[in-house]
């Protein structure tokens, strides 16, 4: 554990402010929860198109690893499924990470498309659907937006194996290809531009299934180190995918565009990491057996210009939002994109910029600055980006850090402009009806189900178990999976 507060030991909202002021970060903080009856900021209805979504709480698409081998849905995943439709939330930004094709998984248990597969991925709708009316009333579905996250995993393949990486890749990175066995000189994992071509069209495919099993929009998922993200940084892929902006983004661009032509009453977001900096690695000075140490860059010197996408690509540690905001504004503006939900990093490589938490997975390291820090530079991002492209409606990310304080920060950001939704994922898993208490009854009512970022549910998923919260939900606790999940992380801490 770290030395950094813990967000839980705090009595009040001062206390929480007097942590941000210690380490030098500003961040809007009401002083209380309130009630959609009380006026919340959180329960005003937006327009997105022709859609009226019924309120500004918003559960992120998180990658599933308790479907079955062939792509399908398993009992866990419609559990899931049907917890997200009880949160309240209206808008489900694609509940899961679904791969266009079975190679594109990024492990073997991972939803995919394929013919069969389609009444299961309509019943896994329907189940969230139900279980939305059931808990909110006849017709409360009207208002609920649910869509399904598309993707191709690219550089973190693993369709066959848990442990057995089976990477295609945009272009060779001189950091990232030894983290996942590429030999530098082997470029048979490149893929080809025609084979880049078969991909569009898999992303066109699935829209199209997804729209007529239901589903109100997808989302091309361009974001943490995955295939659409990793276009975004091929400054030296030859050929017209790779290059300058245009070439950059075209893969991108030719996937919304055929997804517009081909469905055009398909709603379509797009979840981008909106900047990005070297992969890091344990401190090996500062670790111990079984304890890594605080994350250190690798060294991306010799590396120069450094092949990154929102960064500063001469030293890639400095946010540069000059391209993702001239992308956003293309999407807005020309591509018909109707909402983005921003993130940052990967957490293959940086997790302490995409998902700030007090404890790190078991292939992580120790957080290199207080959690603290990392959420808030992802919402000012996503503040300046709201500033910069206002029309575009956005989803924030790097909320569940703040645990007992997520309401009080939530009511505060979107009432001030800074995002027009507030995203949750791993809070979900513990504590799925958190955005109902707080609409409904203005208080946490299951404050023992708060995520406290001790982050078993990545641990387990990355040693071949299911995804879940292991240590707050009982469901989980009962399994043989969580008897394992203990044995991992003594030897972690041995």
């Amino acid at each position: 554990m770290s030395t950094f507060a813990r967000l839980g030991h705090l009595k009040d909202v001062a206390a929480f402010r007097a942590c941000l002021a210690d380490q030098h970060l500003e961040l809007p903080v009401d002083d209380h929860i309130l009630s959609r009856a009380a006026g919340s900021p959180l329960a005003q209805p937006i327009s997105i198109r022709d859609m009226t979504v019924g309120n500004r709480w918003c559960i992120h698409p998180m990658e599933g690893w308790d479907g079955t081998a062939d792509g399908r849905p398993s009992a866990h995943t419609i559990r899931r499924w049907r917890r997200f439709g009880e949160s309240g939330a209206k808008l489900i930004w694609g509940g899961e990470a679904f791969a266009i094709r079975h190679d594109g998984r990024a492990n073997p248990n991972q939803l995919y498309f394929r013919p069969e597969n389609r009444e299961p991925m309509r019943d896994l709708l329907r189940a969230l659907t139900e279980a939305h009316e059931q808990r909110f009333g006849q017709g409360a579905s009207d208002d609920l937006l649910v869509g399904l996250q598309l993707t191709h995993s690219g550089r973190y393949c693993k369709p066959n194996h848990p442990s057995r990486f089976e990477p295609r890749i945009a272009y060779h990175h001189p950091l990232l290809d030894r983290r996942v066995g590429i030999d530098p000189a082997d470029d048979s994992v490149v893929l080809s531009d025609g084979e880049v071509k078969r991909i569009i069209d898999g992303y066109i495919w699935a829209a199209h299934w997804a729209f007529d099993r239901g589903f109100r929009f997808v989302d091309v998922k361009a974001c943490h180190g995955y295939l659409g993200h990793e276009f975004l940084s091929a400054f030296d892929r030859p050929g017209p995918y790779g290059g300058d902006f245009a070439g950059r983004t075209r893969f991108l661009r030719e996937v919304i565009e055929g997804i517009r032509a081909a469905v055009p009453k398909l709603l379509i977001g797009v979840r981008l990491s909106m900047f990005d900096r070297p992969p890091y690695r344990p401190d090996e000075a500062r670790s111990q057996p079984g304890k890594p140490g605080p994350g250190v860059p690798d060294d991306w010197q010799h590396h120069l210009p450094y092949p990154g996408f929102g960064c500063d690509r001469n030293d890639p540690l400095v946010i540069d939002l000059t391209e993702p905001v001239m992308l956003l504004e293309a999407m807005h503006d020309h591509w018909g994109v109707d909402m983005v939900n921003l993130s940052a990093g990967s957490p293959y490589y940086n997790q302490h910029l995409q998902r700030p938490a007090a404890v790190p997975a078991s292939d992580g390291y120790a957080p290199p600055e207080d959690p603290l820090v990392g959420c808030v530079r992802q919402i000012e991002v996503a503040r300046e980006v709201k500033r910069r492209v206002p029309r575009m409606p956005m989803a924030g990310t790097a909320y569940s850090y703040f645990q007992e304080f997520l309401p009080h920060v939530a009511q505060a950001v979107v009432r001030d402009g800074w995002t027009d939704f507030v995203g949750l994922g791993r809070m979900v898993l513990s504590y799925p009806e958190l955005p109902a208490d707080c609409l409904e009854y203005g208080e946490l009512r299951s404050r023992k189900r708060l995520c406290r970022t001790f982050s078993d549910c990545t641990t387990a998923p990355r040693n071949g178990m299911v995804s879940g919260c292991f240590p707050l939900d009982d469901y989980y606790k009962r399994m043989p999976a969580a008897a394992r999940l203990k044995d991992v992380k003594k030897v972690g801490r041995a």
